[in-house]
């Protein structure tokens, strides 16, 4: 035996000398495999990297699309859709749906058009749309919960009674005309070499911020991925389970809601038909923003990069004149077929690491 061959043997109640640390680049991967935030880190980035292809491949095919301000009207033109998409987060990060959302644009635009022609204020009427939808939101939760019933059947029926109030209050279409959604249609806010965005856009950039910060630093946030990743394991750890699932269908209302008056200001009127189908393009914008359709994991601001990549899809189809525009529709069922595929892909992986 050499010298080198021995140890001094560790004075009692000496600690371990610490295991070398990982460089930071396999640290980050290791925490990228083996969290749920990390997962869903990956998919937004994958998300990114899609919208920055696709608008680079735009800006290279025709020759105005890379101006600023075709960025930017992504999100002024699609700021009911952001405000829609983050209702709709919540509600599938706990693994459940919501069908009424387009309904419940439609029937807040339906009820600010009649209520601002029967001569009400504006403030009031935006209190009456938002409250309707969050009561709307709040019935449908408590069906789910109290009575146990499966979220697609309940809002199924939500958006069958959203549409049908609507046509109840006014079967043609009502145009808008008070001062107040008529300046914040018109007027907007003026960014740094001549770009602009609306107010609707502004709006819809703060309520992500402010669900971001719900989610992930609250005890409600972390309770709806809870209740997405384990429903029984997070009533066994005495989270308010159903106290949270009733209350992501009240955001999805409220959010629904304040998206029908979004809209409202976008086109100046409010018609039973409006949103359909809305509702189907808030789940693709979510799913292939990241977020696992079973629940628990994705992240808010994934389901902005998917309303984005939906923008920058049709803008796409835009600009080409000749394409017809179901092209969109295609297009985004491949996309939502890829990221599902993939998605199972890496649940799989993950199941089999562990």
């Amino acid at each position: 035996m050499t010298v080198s061959d021995t140890r001094l043997p560790e004075a009692p109640g000496s600690p371990p000398d610490p295991p070398a640390s990982p460089g930071w680049q396999e640290a980050a991967r290791r925490w990228l495999r083996s969290t749920s935030t990390g997962s869903s880190t990956v998919s937004v980035l994958m998300t990114a990297v899609l919208l920055v292809v696709l608008f680079g491949a735009g800006s290279i095919r025709y020759e105005n699309f890379g101006y600023p301000q075709v960025a930017l009207n992504l999100l002024v033109d699609n700021a009911y859709l952001i405000v829609l998409a983050v209702g709709m987060t919540f509600v599938i990060l706990t693994g459940g749906i919501d069908l009424s959302s387009g309904a419940v644009v439609a029937l807040g635009t339906v009820m600010a058009a009649s209520l601002l022609q029967a001569g009400w204020p504006a403030p009031l009427v935006i209190v009456a749309v938002l409250a309707t939808g969050s009561l709307l939101g709040w019935l449908m939760g408590l069906a789910i919960h109290g009575l146990q019933l499966q979220p697609f059947i309940v809002t199924l029926a939500g958006m069958f009674l959203a549409r049908g109030i609507c046509f109840a209050i006014s079967g043609p279409s009502i145009p808008i005309q008070d001062d107040l959604f008529t300046a914040v249609a018109i007027n907007v806010v003026e960014l740094p070499g001549g770009t602009f965005l609306s107010y609707g856009a502004v709006l819809a950039l703060v309520v992500v911020a402010v669900a971001a910060y719900v989610l992930h630093r609250t005890r409600f946030g972390r309770t709806v991925y809870a209740i997405g990743g384990s429903e029984s394991s997070a009533a066994l750890m005495g989270l308010a389970v159903g106290r949270t699932k009733v209350g992501v269908y009240v955001i999805s209302g409220f959010c629904s809601a304040l998206g029908g008056l979004l809209f409202s200001v976008y086109i100046l009127s409010g018609w039973s038909l409006h949103g359909i189908g809305l509702e189907l393009d808030a789940i693709a914008a979510v799913v292939i923003g990241g977020t696992l359709l079973v629940g628990g994991r994705g992240l808010v601001v994934g389901s902005l990069l998917g309303v984005l990549v939906l923008g920058t899809i049709k803008a796409l189809i835009d600009f080409d004149g000749g394409l017809n525009s179901w092209w969109t529709k295609i297009t985004i069922g491949v996309l939502l077929l890829v990221f599902v595929v993939l998605q199972r892909l890496t649940a799989r992986r993950a199941g089999s690491a562990s």
